[in-house]
């Protein structure tokens, strides 16, 4: 069994770069989550709430633990949030199209984390 279907089977999820915009994919992916049934931990600085779920600042501000992490923003954010995934034991990352780089595959490579380069949108629809 590979790490998508591994993971798949998880249900703590935290979404980096959640979205209260109907049209954006951070926000289609916390709704898509939430609605099959997963544990939905959405994270953006700038918001409190996405559809009823309380948004977090940070991963390090979820006191549950997660089992695995959506990344749904720009390579540059993306790279900062790689430590601390790793820093809270969390061992499978999702990298939605537009959050890769070679930089991010040598981050998820030195911090030894699972990686799927998927869409968790296109597979829950």
């Amino acid at each position: 069994m590979g790490y998508k279907e591994e993971s798949l089977k998880l249900k703590k999820w935290a979404v980096v770069g959640a979205s209260d915009k109907k049209d954006k994919f951070g926000y289609k992916i916390v709704k898509t989550l939430n609605d099959n049934d997963y544990n939905v931990f959405p994270i953006n600085p700038r918001l409190d709430e996405i559809d009823g779920l309380k948004c977090y600042k940070s991963i390090n501000d979820i006191e549950e633990e997660i089992d695995v992490v959506d990344m749904v923003v720009r390579p540059e954010i993306g790279k900062k949030v790689i430590p601390e995934i790793a820093d809270k034991n969390i061992e499978y990352i999702w990298l939605q199209p537009g959050t890769r780089s070679d930089e991010i595959d040598k981050l998820t490579e030195e911090y030894n984390l699972k990686v799927v380069k998927d869409c968790i949108y296109a597979t829950l629809s």
